[in-house]
């Protein structure tokens, strides 16, 4: 009787998820996915409560608005495999499913990175480092893994994700790269192309503004595509600012890659109206004081304020329009403002605005402007 129970309850859920309601208050035509149409796919980033079916008010925002999709966290490694051999794909079952009927294009984020990858993944059973020979087949196997449990559905990877040093450009100096070399990052692009030879191929990686990492970036990628590598599009994130980086240096950004080649994707976009410190480091009490000093708007944007946020995004979605050959989707980190990341990071319990729609899941006003632009080019 029990099991019938949570069988019932789990479809009821699973029932919520899929098919709820996505009647949003707009007419045809005046969506963002319809705006752009033709131009670039216009994605968003989908957490736990959101796959899990349980933000039903956001879950309209996203089949209404958006028709590109990636999971925030629960496809990256130590959710996936937390523990060696043991896959728990539940989430990114749902989110695939979700994806699936609202006709949604999928990206798996990420296979590879040196964050939020299980501790395990490095050690062997005296909590040792494992050998080369070791770790290579532990990549092999999780990409293999995962990448052939949604073979023919997930549209692309982000196989590798943030692998070039924010100061100088080099590699980063990660487990992957202590152990392997340089050759982890060619191996699980190769890895992923044989569990899926259909599926598009992506490396992800932010600051590329910065002109020393994207130099790093640029000559890592062209040695790939020179070593037979496939490599469909860069990533580009854009976790920006009001004011940093400028729109030239995110414009020679995508012409550094286009030049390879390549296409562009504008990844886990938003646009903090907060300030940031990157000194801050782990002192407590000065995070804590610079909270106090830097937690501006609790109560609300001023007008000026907003003004910029909103010439800010237009400003960028017009540089993505110059280059609609080019960029083939642009992704939102988040739904709306109180899901977001920056809330939290760097400093927690800072009250931000970054994304296009408010804590109450309604479309700000830049949402029409963005159409407009759309819908014009």
């Amino acid at each position: 009787m029990m099991n019938n129970v949570k069988r019932m309850m789990t479809l009821a859920v699973s029932s919520m998820f899929v098919f709820a309601s996505c009647a949003h208050g707009e007419r045809k035509g005046h969506t963002l996915k319809e705006a752009f149409e033709g131009k670039f796919l216009v994605g968003t980033a989908l957490n736990i409560d959101q796959i899990g079916g349980f933000d039903t008010a956001s879950l309209r925002v996203v089949k209404t608005h958006f028709n590109a999709i990636v999971a925030e966290n629960c496809m990256k490694s130590e959710q996936i495999q937390p523990r060696e051999g043991v896959f728990e794909f539940a989430m990114a079952d749902r989110m695939v499913e979700f994806g699936e009927a609202n006709g949604m294009q999928i990206t798996g984020h990420t296979l590879i990175w040196h964050s939020q990858t299980p501790r395990w993944f490095f050690k062997d059973s005296q909590g040792n480092d494992v050998t080369r020979e070791v770790l290579i087949e532990r990549m092999r196997t999780h990409i293999h893994t995962v990448v052939g449990r949604y073979k023919g559905r997930i549209k692309g990877w982000d196989v590798v994700n943030e692998v070039i040093d924010d100061r100088d450009g080099s590699y980063r100096k990660s487990k992957f790269y202590q152990i392997i070399g340089e050759d982890y990052i060619k191996l699980a692009f190769q890895f992923a192309h044989e569990a899926d030879p259909d599926a598009e191929l992506y490396y992800n990686d932010y600051s590329l503004t910065n002109s020393r990492k994207r130099k790093g970036a640029v000559e890592m990628v062209k040695k790939l595509l020179a070593d037979g590598v496939r490599i469909d599009a860069v990533g580009e994130q854009c976790h920006v600012g009001l004011e940093e980086p400028t729109l030239a240096e995110y414009e020679q950004t995508i012409k550094d890659f286009a030049a390879l080649g390549v296409k562009v994707m504008v990844t886990e976009m938003e646009i903090s109206v907060l300030p940031m410190d990157w000194s801050l480091g782990a002192d407590v009490s000065a995070r804590m004081e610079y909270k106090e000093k830097s937690d501006l708007y609790v109560n609300g944007l001023p007008d000026d304020v907003n003004a910029a946020f909103e010439q800010r995004y237009l400003d960028f979605f017009n540089l993505f329009l110059k280059y609609q050959d080019v960029i083939t989707r642009v992704t939102l980190w988040g739904v709306n403002d109180g899901n977001s990341w920056k809330n939290n990071w760097p400093i927690p319990g800072r009250t931000d605005y970054p994304l296009l729609f408010d804590r109450k899941n309604l479309p700000k006003p830049v949402v029409a402007k963005l159409i407009e632009a759309g819908k014009k080019n």
